[in-house]
């Protein structure tokens, strides 16, 4: 099962092992990460699963789409490896892959 390490704003960090194929906002709520809200439960349509993803895995992941792109305009301090998790789906390649979680979703 691939590893996924979320770091807080704060540095805090939290190693999740998940099933191939989930997502990494479903990652962070199903193992208790604080910093995902996901209120649109993966809809890509609020961006309170904003997440940042380390340089190296970015070119690891597909594009963001349009609608991920348009909804990344509504977050809080965007940066160029911003992501939202609910669009980041975990397969083997991705095993170990690092996610920033901002100061704040809202």
């Amino acid at each position: 099962m691939p590893l996924v390490k979320f770091i807080s704003h704060d540095g805090y960090e939290s190693d999740v092992h998940v099933t191939t194929g989930t997502t990494v906002m479903h990652a962070a709520v199903d193992n208790g990460v604080s910093g995902i809200l996901a209120d649109c439960g993966g809809a890509c349509s609020c961006a309170t699963c904003h997440c940042y993803v380390d340089e190296p895995w970015l070119e690891k992941l597909p594009a963001a789409d349009d609608v991920e792109t348009q909804m990344l305009d509504f977050v809080m301090d965007p940066q160029p490896n911003s992501r939202l998790s609910c669009q980041v789906v975990v397969n083997d390649e991705l095993d170990g892959i690092v996610i920033r979680l901002p100061k704040s979703q809202i």
